[in-house]
């Protein structure tokens, strides 16, 4: 034991007892609750002593602790943890004493940094236990949030922001001989997401808990996150990521809260009737949790973090012993690798197979987690029609829809509920957030693939399949074939698969074939027509040949007794059957933009030409290339459609931004929409504004405090419209310059120790900081500032100095590893910042730079020193966006299409106060069709940019490909999809009137102090105010 005597308000003996799988997050309980912060520790340290008491002293007199350093160590006693700053600096060192990671000799930086991290962990436990035993005690209604992204960034400013004890760890900090700043420096980015999903998802856990809402997150631990990314002359190179190298001193190891995870094996009835998943592959996952601290509350909600792993027993110990060591540590290798990096490549099957483990152990974990947590609060008397009365589910975009096939093999199976029972309970427990508005960008997942690896739920997912085919038919009737029939294949969770034979039935005119959609007649009269494949799915497809033979279906859509039989089927069959890669959400990083359109079909015999579909249908996916000979066209891969069995499954649906829920209305699922039209809403994303303001802005957070009156704006974010008032105040501007200036310093130095450049605070910091990807257009900005060099270039030293405004251009944002064209735009951006940047001619007047692996911490940096901000994507495309609204929020001044929440940004802090330009959403489709059909006719300017690159101006790198995307009315990888041709000169222009709007700094300074007024909307707790009374029904639980 260690040596101390450290006591706890009312710690009890069973604390320290073995804890089984639903024990309390640290077994510290208290009674005392009439202070915010309830830890209070009596600590006697002497290194001579070896035992542990454990006392309540509730009842003891308040001592102040003092620091004694004997001969024998140190002596601290701490009755009242008062966490001044004296009792702070003394919990630090007994950390860097008793909870050694490092070397007792010195106390260095990172040493510093865990010690500090454990004590700030101890005021969190003690009001993360409190928070979590009266959610036990009033049993109330719980939220829980499941993401594969949870990109929290550095968590010990925000932590002791939130308990207001900055200014307590700054001073103690001082008297160790650090600096808060230093110390902070040390902790690494938590690599648990990589954009706009996972910080969304970690705004959302702080509104959570500083609104008191009962919630907790669930997500991945990802032992090497993403990347690093780093910037070479050859442009970005993936380096892995090293987050837990050391550890992290916030998180909590729960070895006795594991549940298991299967994979593979075979279904089978027993002789009870009941079915049992039997076989497989068998892992472990372990619950690692991290507390997360509302601002000035005691509300403390947990972040559960799934790790994988398998019992000591799989080590093959014989294997390893005969020299087969690497045979003999497969099973621990199978199962860690699961949580190995977030979004692993998945060009390759095993690639594909990964992705779906790591989002099957999400769900299964979680869901056991929870139930386990029902039925403990139920005591016995579990009544399992009230669960979603007691509990509301969340899946952050289509990465957990396997929760619904889950929840419902658990309830059918091991509950034993009926199918109708188990259905109900599912349906009003889960729902489901969309991130994406492009269809081609909507998971699907492989039939087969699922079916090998998750056998049971495939069997699921075809029975709610055919459960939707049933109120398919009963909303629309089967007098209509036609229309039926393009119901089912809009709606259908399975795609390209058979409609089961008692459905097929029911039809007005049952069809023996689709021979009707035919595009000509079968020339052989005594060809005998057989069923195809997928009546439904492939009504769209029309053969090319007379003397093509159709297959009979193989398939019904009917609950099997055993897929075992199927198992065997292989997924890479050498002669027809090929697979798609499951689209990624939100646009995910992937090999090609609009083409993953053109996943490639793994068929060895025969590889399907594919081409983006015709321009005036942009978003209806691929369409075969016409084939000319007699060669049978390859049956289409059958999918499952993950987004529309979230659809299907939950009990709403909801988007992230008012012209996003529109789209998703009104394009993405209409055919959902108009038969369950009040299952759908829109929930404007948010950002919490303690991080994104009140903690890394604040000069201007003083700022607004003093002019408005109160601090209460960190919390009612409606309050910053009291500063339009001030707009126009000279004392308030000079300020507002002031402090903004301030950040920019700051930049300066950041830059230039990260990219040796050096830049001027005086130019104007234009930034653009985001994941990369065509639709986010850096390919735009980045052709804008060619253009201006260009300009400069051409005319004399005065001319340019008179013309342009000085400007720093800022690129932060990474290029998933197997997204070619994405890479080929940071190294574009790179070539450009080299040559831009060297020109002794232009100076200051224009810097680029593009910052190594963003984050969070970078973002932090950035955002407050930023005053313009490119938000540009093709209209339609973003769903919603989040650093539009940090930006926002800090007085930056946007430059954007109408896209995502640009539009609802505009209309909050005025017209003239946001640098509009580009096409809108409801002209795109048009304009694609007028570009397929040879109708676009290029601005002179845009074509002189483009040969401007292509003569060579910076550097020798080809960019034939990148340029030729820009090119071309037709085909995969060109036609510019995403516009840039378009909307070049209108961006160009609009820039012209930033450059003039910049030169009037009073004008620029009153534009930025309305932004940051109109930005109240965007705090992430009116968003998450909304999901708990629309959608998950669950009301705030102050702790007494």
């Amino acid at each position: 034991m260690a040596t101390s005597r450290f006591s706890a308000p009312s710690i009890r003996a069973e604390a320290f007892s073995p804890c089984n799988s639903i024990s309390r997050l640290v077994d510290f309980g208290s009674r005392q609750r009439n202070s915010k912060f309830f830890l209070i520790r009596t600590s006697t340290l002497r290194r001579v002593k070896r035992s542990l008491t454990v006392k309540n002293i509730s009842s003891e007199p308040k001592q102040r602790l003092k620091d004694l350093t004997t001969e024998e160590g140190y002596a601290i006693d701490v009755s009242s943890f008062t966490l001044d700053p004296a009792s702070i600096a003394s919990s630090i060192k007994y950390h860097a004493e008793f909870t050694p990671l490092f070397s007792r000799e010195r106390f260095e930086l990172p040493k510093a940094f865990f010690a500090t991290a454990q004590s700030v962990r101890d005021a969190l436990i003690v009001n993360w236990n409190a928070t979590y035993d009266y959610y036990e005690k009033m049993n109330v209604k719980q939220a829980y949030y499941l993401s594969m992204e949870f990109l929290q960034g550095r968590a010990l400013l925000n932590a002791i922001g939130n308990l207001e004890l900055t200014d307590a760890y700054g001073e103690a900090l001082s008297k160790l001989g650090c600096s808060l700043e230093n110390v902070a420096c040390q902790e690494p980015d938590a690599a648990l997401g990589n954009g706009g999903l996972g910080r969304l998802a970690s705004c959302f856990l702080d509104s959570l808990a500083t609104i008191n809402y009962p919630a907790w997150g669930y997500g991945l631990r990802y032992k090497y996150g993403l990347f690093k990314q780093r910037i070479t002359k050859d442009g970005q190179e993936e380096v892995t990521e090293d987050w837990l190298e050391m550890g992290s001193p916030w998180e909590i190891a729960r070895n006795d809260v594991s549940y298991p995870v299967k994979f593979y094996g075979k279904v089978v009835k027993g002789s009870d009737g009941k079915i049992y998943w039997i076989g497989g592959e068998d892992i472990k996952a372990v619950a690692y949790d991290v507390p997360i601290p509302g601002y000035k509350t005691k509300t403390t909600i947990n972040l559960r973090l799934w790790s994988t792993k398998v019992p000591s027993a799989d080590f093959d110990l014989y294997a390893f012993n005969a020299g087969e060591h690497t045979k003999a540590c497969d099973a621990q290798v199978n199962a860690e690798k699961i949580c190995y990096t977030l979004y692993p490549g998945d060009e390759s099957v095993e690639g594909k197979v990964l992705r779906l483990k790591q989002q099957y152990t999400l769900c299964s974990a979680s869901l056991q987690d929870i139930i386990a947590r029902f039925e403990r609060r139920s005591e016995g008397n579990v009544k399992w029609e009230e669960f979603p009365e007691k509990v509301a589910v969340q899946m952050n975009d289509t990465h957990p829809t396997l929760c619904i096939p889950e929840l419902m093999r658990i309830l059918m199976d091991l509950k034993g509920m009926s199918w109708n029972e188990a259905w109900d309970i599912t349906q009003r427990t889960v729902a489901y957030t969309n991130h994406t508005v492009v269809p081609e960008a909507l998971e699907k997942w492989s039939l087969e693939l699922m079916q090998k690896l998750l056998p049971r739920h495939v069997e699921i997912i075809e029975m709610i399949d055919e459960e939707l085919i049933h109120q398919i038919i009963s909303e629309y009737g089967t007098s209509d074939s036609d229309l039926l029939e393009k119901k089912l294949n809009a709606m259908r969770i399975l795609e390209n698969v058979d409609v089961p034979a008692s459905i097929a039935d029911l039809f007005v005119k049952p069809r023996e074939s689709a021979a009707a959609e035919l595009s000509e007649e079968l020339a052989s009269s005594d060809e005998e027509l057989e069923p195809r494949e997928s009546p439904a799915a492939e009504l769209s497809e029309e053969l090319e040949s007379s003397d093509e033979e159709l297959e009979p279906a193989d398939e019904e859509l009917e609950p099997r007794e055993s897929p075992a039989a199927e198992l065997s089927e292989e997924l890479e069959s050498s002669d027809e059957e090929q697979e798609l890669e499951p689209a990624d959400e939100e646009l995910e990083p992937r090999e090609s933009p609009a083409a993953e359109l053109s996943e490639e079909l793994e068929s060895s015999d025969e590889e399907q030409e594919l081409e983006p579909a015709d321009e005036d249908e942009p978003k209806e996916g691929l369409q075969k290339k016409r084939k000319v000979d007699s060669k049978p066209i390859p049956k289409p891969p059958k999918m499952i459609r993950m987004a529309n069995l979230c659809v299907v499954g939950g009990h709403a649906v909801n988007g992230v931004a008012e012209i996003h829920s529109e789209i998703v209305k009104e394009e993405v699922f209409n055919d959902f929409y108009k038969m369950w039209p009040e299952k759908f809403q829109n929930k404007t994303n948010g950002v919490t504004p303690r991080r994104w303001i009140r903690f890394c802005n604040p000069d201007l957070s003083n700022i607004i405090t003093k002019w408005i009156g109160t601090e209460d704006w960190v919390l009612q974010t409606e309050k910053l419209a009291e500063l339009r008032k001030f707009a126009d105040n000279e004392d308030l501007q000079i300020e507002w310059r002031a402090a903004k200036r301030s950040n920019k310093m700051k930049i300066v130095s950041f830059l230039k120790e990260k990219t040796g450049y050096s830049i001027s605070p005086d130019a104007m910091f234009d930034v653009q900081v985001k994941r990369i990807h065509e639709y986010k257009r850096q390919l735009l900005n980045i052709l804008g500032i060619v253009y201006r060099y260009k300009k400069m270039k051409e005319m004399s030293a005065v001319e340019r100095k008179a013309e342009f405004v000085p400007r720093v251009c800022i690129f932060g944002g990474k290029a998933f590893a197997t997204y070619v064209q994405a890479k080929r735009i940071v190294k574009f951006i790179t070539d450009v910042a080299s040559t831009v940047n060297h020109d002794p001619e232009i100076g200051d007047l224009l810097k680029v730079v593009f910052v190594p692996d963003y984050n969070v911490t970078v973002a932090e940096l950035l955002i407050p020193a930023s005053e313009l901000s490119q938000h540009i994507s093709t209209a339609g495309m973003e769903a919603s966006g989040t650093s539009n609204m940090k930006f926002t929020m800090n007085g930056c001044i946007l430059i954007g299409t109408l896209d995502g929440a640009n539009v609802e940004i505009r209309e909050e802090v005025g017209n003239e106060n946001f640098f509009l330009f580009g096409a809108q959403a409801q002209e795109i489709a048009g304009l694609r069709k007028e570009r397929a059909e040879g109708k676009f006719v290029p601005d002179p300017r845009f074509e002189e940019v483009k040969e401007f690159v292509r003569g060579g101006a910076f550097g020798t790198y080809n960019y034939d490909e990148l340029m030729g995307s820009l090119e071309g009315n037709k085909g995969f990888g060109c036609a510019d999809y995403f516009l840039v041709g378009k909307d070049f000169p209108s961006y160009i222009e609009c820039q012209e009137k930033v450059d003039e709007a910049y030169r009037d700094q009073q004008r620029w300074t009153r534009m930025s102090i309305l932004n940051t007024a109109g930005s109240s909307k965007f705090s992430s707790d009116r968003t998450i105010h909304e999901y708990a009374r629309d959608i998950w029904n669950i009301k705030p639980v102050a702790l007494p």
